[in-house]
């Protein structure tokens, strides 16, 4: 018995993934597959382009009763575009961001796929230069290698972090423990669902100094 209705649990969530990929606007493949197994959904199939796959997992982690995914899609580009022309996109659009120290980033394409590297303040500024070529036409995927390096004490970072849980109104504080050390942060406690984990970890990031995040969050819904 017990067997059956963890078997009927997978069902039902693998259901509700794909009824969510076909209500995201920026998801028109029709050749996504989900596999769904105590709680951990699992997406394969291809798609046209870098940011569809990443819209298909982002939709996937909105979904009620997901823990976490394995986004196995591959992207066979629509348009056939050299390296070059990639790399060259990507730069302009890493330019055209007002919030993105350019100049310290260096792109680098090879085989469609575009890599970062270089180094960042904060770590909002990693994730904008990722987000900001994530559309790129032609590329495959983005390999996002630059580093957070800022200059904070560890007993800052922690403070400030507990004070942006404690101003979020998706967040209960009371439920979470963060230590930070040397620039890494420990997140300990139970969220709700996906999203409340989601935002738990990028209040973290947001904090001055934080290089790495390790959650330990349990999702108990």
């Amino acid at each position: 018995m017990k067997v059956k209705q963890e078997t009927t649990a997978n069902k039902e969530l693998r259901d509700r993934v794909e009824r969510q990929l076909e209500w995201e606007p920026e998801v028109t493949s029709t050749d996504i597959g989900v596999g769904a197994e105590d709680g951990i959904i699992t997406l394969t199939g291809s798609v046209g382009s870098y940011s569809e796959k990443i819209a298909a997992e982002k939709a996937a982690k909105r979904t009620f009763g997901v823990k976490g995914v394995a986004n196995d899609i591959s992207v066979t580009p629509l348009f056939k575009v050299t390296d070059s022309d990639i790399a060259a996109t990507a730069v302009s659009a890493l330019e055209s961001r007002s919030n993105i120290p350019s100049e310290n980033i260096k792109v680098t394409v090879k085989g469609e796929y575009i890599y970062l590297d270089g180094k960042v303040e904060l770590k909002f500024q990693k994730e904008a230069a990722e987000n900001a070529v994530n559309h790129v036409r032609g590329a495959k995927g983005v390999i996002n290698n630059i580093e957070v390096k800022p200059e904070v004490s560890s007993s800052d970072v922690q403070d400030k972090i507990v004070e942006a849980f404690r101003r979020s109104a998706a967040l209960d504080a009371r439920r979470l423990m963060v230590t930070a050390y040397d620039g890494t942060v420990e997140l300990w406690g139970n969220v709700r669902n996906w999203t409340e984990k989601h935002e738990a970890e990028r209040a973290s990031w947001a904090a001055p100094g934080v290089t790495k995040v390790n959650s330990h969050l349990h999702i108990v819904p």
